[in-house]
């Protein structure tokens, strides 16, 4: 391993990210009593432009009169490509107070973009005195975010979170599909006469997690568009939790608890993972690297694996 040490990521809770359009401010308070732990008030995709002013006025004042108690509290700007984004910033940090944790940064292609966002948001927090410093995810959903995904992972100490965003990043890339994350029914290998599924984004999150991993950023899985579809919703959420990633999109308030489901571990993952903590406390004890655990081997790595378990079940209160 190298002699630099991966960074870890903020501590905080991940398992389900529901947005909600900024346009839409009917629905904020439902959002707040979710049991989603980050809400994301989209100020782009789900906005029309005649209603851009409108929906950041009502996220602006939202932040400051709902009750969101303890969840993370995030707003989705505008693309820089856009002549919208800088107007979100500077209304956010000047209007909305120290309520709001994160802005969401998308359409991300390389480093520089995070360095204009950056250079802002902090002349704003000097200007107005902001205590607490603004956090920053964003969303791969290029040819050209996947391509850097590395160094956008370490372009501001800002970073929190990063996310691939499959509908762009499938039209960036050409891909000829409609969907949104899933399985998609041409991606298949033919044997023996029968078809089997692989998973066309597998290579993408892959890389979204190194990076994430390598850079202390918390990596999260982005949309899935069929919300009528559960099993689907389940199958890539925990796909995605195998990758590494903490935690799932919601688009619509049902697969809330579908992601929680799945980022939440089980009472036996938790025992397991306590056990095997306690055995190779045992191990070492007897100045022993490695023990054996329910017929298998246990060393270093098993209690690394094992304390990601535990924290996360204690950050849930399990």
């Amino acid at each position: 391993m190298s002699f630099r040490i991966q960074p870890a990521p903020v501590a905080r809770l991940n398992r389900c990210q529901l947005f909600g359009p900024g346009s839409r401010p009917q629905i904020f308070e439902k959002m707040a009593a979710s049991e989603a732990d980050v809400i994301n008030l989209d100020l782009e995709d789900s906005v029309a432009p005649d209603d851009k002013d409108t929906a950041r006025k009502n996220v602006i004042e939202a932040i400051g009169d709902i009750d969101w108690g303890q969840k993370t509290l995030s707003v989705r700007i505008n693309g820089l490509d856009t002549p919208y984004w800088y107007r979100d910033v500077v209304d956010l940090m000047e209007q909305a107070g120290e309520r709001i944790d994160l802005i969401m940064i998308p359409k991300v292609g390389c480093a520089g973009d995070l360095y204009a966002v950056d250079a802002l948001v902090t002349a704003i927090e000097r200007a107005k005195g902001r205590s607490k410093p603004l956090g920053f995810e964003v969303i791969a959903e290029s040819a050209a975010g996947i391509s850097h995904v590395e160094e956008i992972a370490a372009a501001s100490p800002r970073m929190q979170a990063m996310s691939l965003g499959a509908a762009d990043f499938a039209a960036s890339m050409g891909m000829a599909t409609t969907g949104i994350g899933g399985t998609q029914e041409n991606y298949y290998m033919h044997r023996e006469g029968q078809k089997y599924w692989s998973d066309p984004w597998h290579w993408a999150q892959a890389a979204i997690v190194a990076a994430c991993r390598t850079h202390g950023v918390l990596p999260v899985d982005g949309p899935f568009g069929d919300f009528s579809d559960d099993e689907g919703f389940r199958a890539q959420a925990l796909r995605s939790a195998t990758l590494g990633m903490v935690g799932k999109w919601a688009i619509h308030p049902k697969q809330v608890a579908l992601a929680n489901e799945v980022f939440t571990p089980t009472e036996q993952a938790v025992t397991e993972a306590r056990e095997i903590l306690a055995a190779m406390e045992e191990a070492k004890a007897r100045g022993e690297g490695a023990t054996v655990y329910k017929g298998r081997l246990v060393d270093i790595a098993s209690i690394k694996q094992a304390e990601v378990i535990v924290r996360q079940a204690e950050m849930i209160g399990l």
